[in-house]
């Protein structure tokens, strides 16, 4: 029997993929240097992304992320907590860094200038520069794994998201192939043009 499930909480387009994967290009060398010198917790970092997640409703990002969680020493309880969107274990000091996390995946990872002054006001520049790749990395891993997630389920016969297709998981699953390159070397032009203004 297949289940019907409208698990897409936002259905995400070509357009709106490019826009996310090329704000996550950046934010690699970003998430590299806070692993070398932790500048914002581990923990802290897996709470941001476990709070997108929770907000794009990407089942293979949620599993994956559950597992580091708990492997990282998170319990079963705060990683279900987390991916329900409870509150019941965000820390004081991180909760307008995970309120600001929920607010950009629910924008669709757009940019709301005024919430992140709140951010860098609360953890200053380097910190909220941290938090913000955290973010957008995520981002990355969800529109990309929305549509592997749906096709999957498809196959598995287990449930069907209500506002997708098969040609729309496909299309989406491939279209990082052709994304990713172009945002690339859009970034490239991007940072090279900065560097001479």
């Amino acid at each position: 029997m297949i289940i019907k499930t409208d698990r897409y909480r936002h259905r995400y387009t070509v357009g709106e993929m490019y826009r996310v994967l090329l704000a996550v290009l950046p934010s690699i060398g970003i998430l590299k240097r806070n692993r070398k010198d932790e500048i914002v917790d581990a923990q802290f970092v897996e709470r941001l992304m476990l709070a997108v997640t929770e907000v794009n409703g990407c089942a293979v990002c949620s599993y994956a992320h559950a597992k580091m969680a708990l492997e990282g020493g998170f319990s079963e309880e705060e990683v279900a907590a987390f991916l329900g969107g409870s509150d019941t274990f965000v820390k004081a000091e991180e909760a307008t860094a995970i309120l600001f996390a929920q607010s950009y995946a629910d924008a669709a990872g757009v940019l709301d200038e005024e919430q992140y002054a709140r951010v860098v006001a609360e953890y200053g520049e380097e910190k909220s520069e941290v938090i913000l790749a955290a973010i957008r990395g995520m981002m990355g891993g969800n529109v990309i794994g929305l549509p592997y997630s749906a096709l999957q389920s498809r196959f598995k016969a287990k449930a069907r998201y209500t506002n997708s297709s098969l040609f729309y998981e496909i299309g989406m699953s491939l279209a990082p192939l052709l994304l990713i390159p172009v945002a690339l070397l859009h970034h490239l032009v991007r940072r090279t043009v900065s560097l001479f203004h």
